[in-house]
């Protein structure tokens, strides 16, 4: 049919077909928030979203420069696309959504322009957490260093409001120099953390931006915060939390900027980090960040205390090591693989124990696999401090195929 392209896998159940101009020209699928560019062309937001911030400054389908990057809701082609979607619903259509548009920049604007005032927070607290779409149109340089202002020296209840709408935005590197850069504002993030009678809320937002300003700046930053009085062992104790997953991922987060800088990692020892981030590996809970927190005990794992640490903290050495095979699959396993190096580096019996919990299988789909060379040449390590524990007679055994030097 001239002017129409199939509907996708799924939706044409009756042979349906959707109007061309109804998909968008980047994912070919049914658009459900229709945006125009500069150019005049229009295409689906998630799409056009994605394709920007891969890096792309032009516009897909001319290839002509985007002047700028304003998107601008086709509200029009919207309702076109949703009345479409009604009148074939006994084909088994459903009726897309109207989406609920980003905060207005102006609206933004005028909250911070009344400074430290709670009911201004309150409003712009709530519409951080309603949607990533307005977490993107706060994250302005002028938005986030009024929040810092406000967050440090504005008074014990307008400082919690503000350092929560920050926590949810974040910061850029210019931000985080005004934090680190001033002594007391990091002694306030250290008393929020590791002092008595702080809400547990506090101290997670405290956390995350920890955590920001770590991971928008440089070492010596990182170094900066991890020396502070409360910060390494307030993120232990987020790390530590029993039943609030938000509190955990925070804490493995902020753990895992911090120990970016090796100056940290002793202190991270020293303050329980290894241990607590052990048992959560060896629990398989990560709280949503298992590849941050397998990189965390890897590195703590090669710091003086950090190895006997890891093992302590996972249960024993057969758990440690159990626990450390089971986290080789994806992303996680370039890190699980380094950290059972130095766990079973001089252990004839953990190195038993790596080849029963099915080391072997695991690290042969890394070598073979889509890896990165780094985590194969960890793999291939791994194989070959292994080799001497792998049942006689067996041909991988007697084969240098995979053995590569590390």
């Amino acid at each position: 049919m001239p002017g129409t392209v199939p509907l996708p896998l799924g939706l044409d159940t009756a042979g349906l077909q959707v109007p061309w101009y109804f998909r968008c020209p980047i994912s070919l699928e049914l658009m459900h928030d229709p945006v125009t560019v500069a150019t005049g062309q229009t295409y689906d937001r998630a799409s056009i979203e994605s394709w920007v911030a891969t890096g792309n400054t032009t516009c897909p389908v001319t290839r002509a420069p985007l002047a700028d990057f304003t998107l601008i809701p086709n509200h029009t082609l919207r309702r076109l696309i949703q009345e479409w979607c009604v009148a074939h619903r006994s084909l088994g259509v459903e009726r897309i959504p109207t989406p609920k548009q980003p905060a207005d920049p102006d609206l933004i604007r005028s909250l911070i322009s009344q400074g430290p005032v709670l009911p201004a927070l309150r409003k712009l607290r709530a519409l951080a957490r309603e949607s990533d779409k307005n977490r993107l149109v706060m994250a302005t340089h002028e938005t986030r260093a009024a929040l810092v202002e406000m967050a440090f020296g504005s008074g014990e209840d307008v400082e919690a409001e503000a350092m929560a709408v920050l926590a949810m935005v974040g910061m850029g590197e210019a931000e985080a120099v005004e934090v680190v850069g001033r002594e007391e504002r990091v002694a306030r993030l250290g008393k929020l953390l590791g002092g008595q009678g702080t809400t547990l809320e506090s101290k997670v937002n405290a956390a995350a931006v920890v955590e920001a300003a770590a991971a928008a700046s440089g070492m010596e930053t990182r170094a900066v915060l991890g020396a502070a009085d409360g910060i390494m062992e307030g993120l232990v104790a987020l790390v530590e939390e029993k039943a609030n997953p938000r509190a955990v991922r925070v804490g493995i987060r902020g753990l895992f900027a911090l120990c970016l800088a090796k100056e940290n990692r002793p202190r991270a020892v020293a303050a329980g980090a290894a241990a607590a981030l052990a048992r959560r590996v060896a629990e398989g809970s990560g709280a949503g960040e298992p590849e941050r927190a397998l990189a965390a005990v890897e590195r703590l794992c090669r710091t003086e205390g950090g190895r006997d640490a890891v093992v302590a903290g996972a249960g024993g050495g057969a758990a440690a090591v159990r626990a450390l095979v089971r986290a080789m699959s994806g992303r996680s396993a370039e890190h699980a693989a380094g950290a059972l190096v130095a766990v079973v580096g001089g252990s004839d019996s953990l190195q038993v124990e790596a080849v029963r919990a099915g080391a072997m299988s695991q690290l042969l789909l890394m070598v073979q696999g889509g890896c990165s060379e780094r985590a194969k040449r960890k793999a291939q390590h791994l194989l070959k401090l292994l080799r001497s524990a792998w049942p006689a007679g067996d041909s991988i055994a007697n084969s240098d195929d995979f053995l590569q030097p590390y």
